[in-house]
């Protein structure tokens, strides 16, 4: 059962609806641990004056900025006094349309559930879905978590609130001193960059897409789990710009209306290796999944 990370109420004009915050996403990472490498004993960090060389105790942590040149140092007191006043609500300031807020503010996404089973909570929330649903509109408002306060849009998603926190206008970073490229492209290069990418859409399916990388990080632990010896793949090279742009988009256009996906003589010489070796390349190539194939998926997967 999840647990919730927050409790308060949302509140916009007189209207305050009890709620609470669940975290919207679900942690995957694999969490290794320092060890040392002779003895395997856990490393422990420990805080020094570069000073003194003594250990320092945590409440003697002092916090210095670079102020104009200058050190300025506060303490924990005193810094806490910059901190906002710690409230039990989120505060809606305006709606606004949801197809105009820019993806780019996003931050970390949560889901808003109704705190409590009082008939009057839930109608005021189920309320709050379906106007918000019906008009496409998402809430702006701030909501303190622990010790900053956050600007965060509120929408509706599988008939529940969800809320995510927003970055700030000065936080993103202007593009005007980034380059974007000098000369514009040819109609007919337009074109065939156009066409290219009605080849290649489809309608979107998130499920589609998997974390290569802790694909690979599995199936390297479980080979070592099993004292397989772990060799690095060979590192790819570089692609090489392209010296016709035109030329190679009307190839990837033909290939992809081709629809080819290797020759007999691929498989053949796929068939005549053995599983460590598909293994192998397939690790080479990120295959995922690889560490339950068998050696004809394998072979399957690295003709695809």
């Amino acid at each position: 059962m999840a647990r919730s990370l927050w409790t308060g109420s949302l509140s916009f004009g007189l209207v305050n609806v009890p709620v609470a915050l669940y975290s919207g996403v679900r942690d995957h990472s694999l969490h290794f641990r320092q060890l040392h490498e002779k003895d395997g004993a856990p490393i422990e960090v420990r805080r020094f004056c570069s000073q003194d060389d003594q250990e320092v105790r945590f409440e003697e942590v002092g916090h210095g900025y670079d102020l104009d040149g200058k050190q300025v140092v506060l303490s924990d007191e005193e810094l806490a006094t910059a901190q906002p006043r710690r409230t039990r609500t989120i505060d809606i300031e305006a709606f606004v349309d949801l197809d105009e807020v820019d993806p780019i503010y996003f931050d970390h996404p949560y889901v808003l559930a109704p705190s409590g089973e009082a008939e009057g909570i839930q109608r005021a929330y189920r309320l709050l879905v379906e106007v918000m649903s019906r008009t496409d509109r998402a809430a702006l408002g701030r909501i303190v978590l622990r010790t900053k306060e956050y600007l965060v849009l509120l929408r509706a998603r599988d008939e529940q609130l969800v809320l995510t926190t927003m970055l700030f206008h000065d936080e993103l970073r202007p593009t005007k001193d980034i380059p974007a490229g000098s000369k514009k492209p040819t109609k007919q290069q337009l074109d065939q960059a156009v066409a290219l990418i009605e080849a290649l859409s489809e309608d979107w399916d998130p499920s589609r897409y998997e974390d290569r990388y802790r694909k690979r990080l599995q199936d390297v632990l479980a080979r070592k789990k099993r004292g397989r010896k772990i060799t690095a793949p060979e590192q790819q090279k570089e692609p090489k710009p392209v010296p016709d742009l035109m030329a190679a988009l009307e190839k990837t256009l033909a290939d992809l209306k081709g629809g080819g996906n290797g020759s007999g003589s691929d498989a053949d010489e796929l068939s005549s290796l053995s599983k460590d070796e598909l293994m192998e390349r397939a690790q080479q190539q990120d295959v995922p999944g690889r560490s339950s194939m068998s050696k004809k998926e394998l072979i399957e997967a690295l003709q695809d």
